[in-house]
């Protein structure tokens, strides 16, 4: 009997039955096929002609030409029950008509996969070897619904997935809270994830799909999506090398070869010089030089040329990406940056950059992930101070869980509560958990009771807030408020440095938040309430503010470096003379000062006598290797090297001048042809 009649009289068609390791077998012979089937006790049954025949329609209309198809249909077949599973029992016994007779057919049916295991050993090996017996398994099982569930390939996957992130989190140290607030997701870090979710995958592909045949290769990111109008990748130089693994920790670093390292050279020399059109000249011949990418960014924001700023930081971040080492992990949280090497600080500073245009761009969730991530390569040192940023990016993306869980595992060690964003931010998210709609009447009213107590303290705490933040808010205070010595102009006048830079930064950033109706509503209850516990001598009042007098007096250098960052005007015109009079280069802003230096910048030499005349030092400072007098003293070459520094300081501060006047200046266009006040006699 051939293979086509057997499946007619068991009632299938070729691509319905489930799909087995089993029919990998070689076919065997008619004989042998109508042995095993008089084994296993096989009969035609009489209600199963007609099925064959719709099967066989459909077989003509339906074409698999995916192989996936058919392990679906198998794993819908495998999931229902059986005729002689739904005769069984509760206690796994069958009824005493048919109990001899299946008993025999699970026998029969042990003994035909052993033979076919045979047969699958020596075609797919141990693999299918282990498949079989899982099907085994399953045949023989009591519960059918657990097998079934077993071999359903998505759940698999699923479990695959989940078993996965979690040993990706066993990885870091510090606690596994930590790694749960933190944690990054490879899908969130493109914002196409989120405008898609806004907007739908129509409005933001656009016309992207039918121009993919023309594209040139790249290599295939996470963080960005290369580009075809980007010139040719090709290696820049940069490389990341694996400095130790400690305790789960692995520490990374970039290094420079010796061509990237004689670029550098010249990036400094065209920063020196003051002309953005020299940084341009130097990408042109080198397109994916990191400082060089980043300080244009700069230049381009600064003359509104937002769409090419962010395409110069996407470009830096594709190099960076390229280079990175086989082991680092930018989800693992256990892969670690010093920012005291300079190599290091510019990936920093790049991730910055581009979590800034996305939280500009309408995507604080995919600026949210890159928050993380910064914070995630150096969370003890934070040389960004990425925890002044990220409960914003928190409240943006409606994750009030997240910010309330973070204050909760990381205020033991890091006082976040001293902080003045999160000191409200945390009452802020209290307060949002309540107004949900879905939050049982105790379980809001037990969120508000803790919102009005959390603001009531920060308030007390840091009652410079209220003022700077009613005035972005536009709105006017009470007369009792504004009059009153606790949050009149004293509390802003007498506030520490420190602390007055923290207030601003916070206000200036996060003052839309607090712009709702139902939020300045529930604030003006809380400064009420304050109000009156000031006047009935609360002692929280007084320990407040012997705090803010004992601390808050510096800050450290990372936070002004985020403030440099931020660009907030309220938090920029607060920072201290020792920030503001030195250079800030866009770079590389405030630089650590014990850095970790793995190569030095040669010394430019400066000839010259120390009689020489001022004209002289003036070509000198525009022609290094200018020399009138020919000779050099060893006694004045420092002396002359500092005069020379100087003058070309005020050299190149006096052609900035003059190029900027040159620049303004507008001719005066000759009269047209159309002009109606021409005289007629006037000659051309």
């Amino acid at each position: 009997m051939s293979s086509r009649a057997l499946r007619r009289l068991r009632g299938k068609q070729r691509g319905q039955e489930a799909l087995d390791l089993g029919d990998l077998t070689l076919v065997d012979s008619p004989e042998e096929e109508e042995e095993k089937l008089d084994t296993a006790g096989v009969s035609p049954p009489s209600n199963r002609t007609g099925s064959s025949r719709k099967a066989k329609k459909d077989k003509a209309q339906k074409n698999f030409s995916n192989i996936y198809e058919l392990i679906c249909d198998a794993d819908k077949e495998a999931e229902k029950i059986s005729p002689d599973e739904d005769l069984e029992k509760p206690d796994g016994n069958k009824t005493s008509a048919t109990g001899r007779n299946d008993n025999k057919d699970v026998e029969r049916s042990d003994q035909k996969h052993q033979h076919e295991e045979v047969s699958i050993k020596s075609l797919s090996g141990d693999r299918a070897k282990k498949k079989k017996k899982k099907k085994k398994t399953k045949v023989t099982s009591e519960d059918g619904q657990d097998a079934a569930r077993d071999d359903n390939i998505d759940l698999l996957l699923e479990n695959l997935e989940q078993s996965n992130g979690l040993s990706l989190q066993n990885e870091d140290c510090g606690g596994f809270d930590r790694r749960s607030v933190l944690h990054v997701e490879h899908r969130n870090l493109n914002p196409e994830t989120e405008l898609k979710r806004y907007f739908g995958a129509r409005a933001v592909l656009g016309n992207q799909r039918p121009r993919q045949r023309n594209r040139q290769f790249h290599r295939s990111t996470w963080m960005t999506s290369p580009k075809d109008s980007w010139p040719r990748f090709s290696r820049p130089g940069i490389s990341m090398t694996l400095i130790q693994s400690k305790d789960g920790v692995q520490h990374f670093t970039f290094e420079h070869g010796r061509d990237y390292q004689q670029v550098q050279f010249k990036f400094l020399d065209a920063v020196e010089s003051m002309d953005p059109n020299n940084i341009v000249a130097l990408l042109q011949l080198n397109p994916y030089h990191i400082d060089s990418l980043l300080q244009l960014s700069d230049v381009c924001r600064i003359q509104e040329d937002q769409e090419m700023a962010r395409d110069l930081i996407e470009r830096a971040m594709y190099s960076f990406e390229c280079a990175f080492h086989p082991l680092f992990s930018l989800t693992s949280g256990a892969c670690r940056l010093d920012y005291l090497r300079p190599e290091n600080r510019a990936f920093y500073l790049a991730l910055y950059k581009h979590m800034m245009f996305l939280e500009k761009r309408g995507c604080p969730r995919t600026a949210l992930e890159y928050c993380k991530l910064i914070l995630s390569l150096d969370p003890d040192a934070d040389p960004l101070c990425m925890l002044l940023l990220i409960d914003f990016l928190m409240l943006r993306s409606r994750e009030y869980q997240s910010v309330l869980q973070l204050y909760q595992d990381w205020e033991e060690h890091r006082n976040l509560s001293q902080l003045p964003n999160f000191a409200f931010s945390t009452a802020l998210c209290h307060f949002q958990l309540s107004q949900q709609e879905d939050v049982d009447p105790e379980e809001s009213d037990k969120q508000r009771n803790k919102a009005d107590q959390m603001l009531q303290e920060a308030l007390i705490m840091f009652p410079g807030v209220l003022t700077p933040l009613l005035d972005l808010c536009t709105v006017q205070p009470d007369a009792t408020v504004t009059s009153h010595a606790f949050f009149g102009p004293k509390s802003q006048i007498g506030q520490p440095p420190a602390l007055a830079e923290l207030t601003a930064l916070y206000v200036g950033r996060t003052y839309t938040l607090w712009k709702e109706a139902a939020v300045m509503l529930w604030l003006e209850e809380s400064v009420k309430e304050v109000l009156r516990r000031c006047d009935a001598k609360d002692p929280l009042v007084e320990d407040s503010q012997n705090k803010r007098k004992q601390r808050y007096q510096s800050a450290p250098r990372n936070i002004h470096r985020h403030v440099l960052l931020s660009e907030i005007k309220e938090a920029t015109s607060s920072l201290p003379l020792e920030v503001t009079t030195q250079p800030v280069m866009g770079f590389d802003p405030l630089p650590p000062l014990d850095a970790v230096i793995s190569y030095t910048r040669p010394e430019r030499q400066h000839v010259g006598a120390s009689n020489e005349s001022t004209l002289s030092l003036f070509f000198r400072s525009l022609l290094p290797n200018f020399n009138l007098q020919g000779g050099q003293r060893q006694e004045d070459e420092m002396e002359v090297a500092r005069a020379g520094q100087e003058l070309n300081q005020e050299v190149n501060r006096l052609m900035v001048a003059m190029r900027d006047m040159l620049a303004n200046i507008r001719f005066q266009e000759p009269p047209r042809e159309d002009n109606p006040y021409r005289d007629e006699d006037e000659w051309d």
